[in-house]
């Protein structure tokens, strides 16, 4: 058993309701969150703080398919992770989804979506939801409260880093807010329960997200010193330096020294180093891959659900494929969404394709090439045919495996992969950037990073024998970075935000289906509405908030 589920399975053993009714940024009313009695033992508090996490990768409390946390969502759809890959990623030139049309999913590969497109309010009920938890615990772990309810003596020693550990989990959600929906209702621990909040604008959001970061930093346990699953210090350093990254692009305000220094300290730290193989830390038994800062842990036993890794697997995979090579989920792959040849051509040509004989990818240069070709075309469309819903138009990717590092396939309905929130490569990537970008470190440290990466991807180096994969300081550009970022990263739920703060996502690079009406032969990407650099509030909160206002050009 991973050692957050000792938790996890205690949070759902409590009789939560949801949050959310019609309105999911309300306060929670903590006597309809959980029974008061679930406060009168240490471990019901340590069940609180498991939601906050849990309420990340899980979807309700009984499994997939009954409990839901998000009322009127489908399930499977409710989950964050999954609900966040269509944002960040299926609207992009990584991923190309065709089912779920219903959702709105087309209008997020077409760039055409609008306040009422169902699958744009799921990240923001989750990420509310996930919010109000951590308010929840916030308002019950004071001091006061502990003493009157005869559990300090027990909780002192650890009370304080729940605290710490849900203003982190807070301030992450309210930071992805900040990016997608630029303002939004803020509420946190003391916000009067019933009442309709305030909108915020979203320079006072970021504001709010980094003082809540800078003060989680100083608050949570050292370095690699807290129980597996939970976050730590460096946690909170990596999400500074992203925050801080995309300050100009959210805010206006130029913040990449200081970016560029909380990259360094997750770095130099070394408490996280780099995994000696890109592709182990996409496997079933990633919870050894050593850079992983920050996981959400799952598991077939204590977390199954169609998000998560569980739908990082069966999305981008189908049933024929484990007939070349064990996706872990035997012949359960739903096949939802496939590869844009923009992102394969990110590639070397020899690279591209899949050897039956060599599935690992062993001989190939760059190990993050993990694609399935055969039977697929590299196009995502068909000459004089419209958008299909046709898997083997496009590769498949196949760089997550519900299997082992030693090969076991585990052949199993859900997935066992922790997903990596948080992972130190990435932290290399946005200390080269920066550094581009102006911050004080030198070109040399800048091209280091990068060959770093690039030696472990190549397995050369340091990390093994094969040929090497580094570049030249000529080579060095902020475009070059652009692309080892999704070389890296891609389906890890940054490209989106990636791309605006490259200036590439609306107009200037474009990309398989961007701003096409689905129709035979416009499948070639254009340019599209800098309105979309935000998506709009959902229209639904309109109907009972009356104090919030709609993004620009989605009225």
């Amino acid at each position: 058993m991973k050692p957050i589920y000792k938790i996890a399975a205690a949070a759902l053993m409590f009789s939560f309701t949801s949050c959310l009714k019609d309105l999911d940024t309300l306060p929670l009313d903590h006597n309809r969150l959980v029974a008061e009695d679930v406060y009168a033992t240490p471990e019901g508090y340590e069940g609180i703080l498991a939601k906050c996490y849990g309420s990340l990768i899980m979807t309700g409390q009984t499994g997939p398919d009954g409990n839901r946390d998000v009322p009127n969502i489908d399930e499977g759809y409710s989950g964050f992770t999954r609900a966040l890959f269509y944002l960040q990623v299926g609207g992009t030139d990584e991923i190309a989804v065709h089912a779920g049309g219903s959702h709105g999913t087309r209008d997020i590969l077409f760039m055409n979506w609008d306040a009422s497109t169902k699958v744009v309010s799921y990240p923001y009920y989750r990420l509310y939801m996930t919010i109000n938890y951590c308010n929840e615990l916030l308002r019950e772990t004071t001091e006061e409260k502990l003493r009157d309810r005869g559990v300090y003596e027990a909780l002192a020693n650890e009370y304080e880093y729940y605290r710490a550990e849900a203003r982190f989990i807070r301030a992450y959600c309210y930071t992805v807010i900040c990016d997608l929906y630029g303002s939004g209702p803020f509420v946190d621990e003391n916000s009067v329960v019933g009442e309709n909040p305030n909108q915020r604008t979203r320079r006072e959001i970021y504001d709010y997200a980094v003082a809540e970061a800078e003060a989680a930093a100083d608050l949570l346990k050292a370095p690699k010193s807290n129980v597996y699953g939970r976050v730590d210090k460096v946690a909170a350093w990596f999400l500074l330096s992203r925050i801080y990254l995309n300050a100009e692009a959210w805010v206006g305000e130029n913040e990449y020294e200081k970016a560029y220094q909380n990259a360094k300290k997750v770095i130099d730290d070394g408490s996280y180093p780099l995994d000696k193989d890109y592709r182990h830390i996409f496997l079933a038994d990633n919870h050894t891959a050593s850079e992983i800062i920050w996981p959400l842990v799952q598991d077939e036993d204590h977390s199954p659900g169609h998000a998560g890794t569980n739908f990082m697997v069966k999305a981008l995979v189908n049933g024929v494929m484990n007939n070349y090579y064990p996706t872990g989920v035997g012949a359960r792959g739903w096949g939802n969404a496939r590869v844009k040849t923009q992102l394969v051509n990110l590639f070397d040509v020899q690279d591209q394709t899949f050897d039956a004989n060599d599935i690992w990818g062993n001989n190939k240069k760059d190990k993050r090439a993990q694609f399935f070709t055969i039977g697929h075309t590299k196009e995502t469309w068909r000459s004089g045919q419209a958008f299909q819903n046709d898997f083997n138009t496009g590769y498949a990717s196949i760089k997550w495996r519900n299997v082992l590092k030693d090969g076991t396939d585990l052949d199993a309905t859900y997935t066992t992969i922790d997903f990596p929130m948080f992972r130190t490569a990435d932290a290399y990537l946005m200390a080269a950037e920066t550094i581009l970008r102006g911050a004080s470190g030198s070109r040399a440290e800048a091209l280091e990073y990068v060959n770093e990466i690039r030696d472990r991807a190549y397995l050369s180096g340091s990390y093994g024998t094969s040929a090497s994969g580094q570049i030249t300081d000529s080579q060095l550009t902020l475009d070059f970075i652009l692309d080892e970022r999704a070389r890296e990263l891609h389906t890890e739920l940054v490209r989106r935000t990636d791309l605006i703060r490259f200036n590439k996502y609306t107009s200037g690079y474009n990309w398989d289906w961007k701003g096409s009406d689905g129709n035979a032969g416009n499948h070639v990407g254009k340019d599209v509405s800098a309105k979309y650099k935000l998506y709009p509030i959902p229209q639904d909160e309109f109907t009972v908030n009356p104090n919030l206002a709609q993004n620009p050009d989605y009225n």
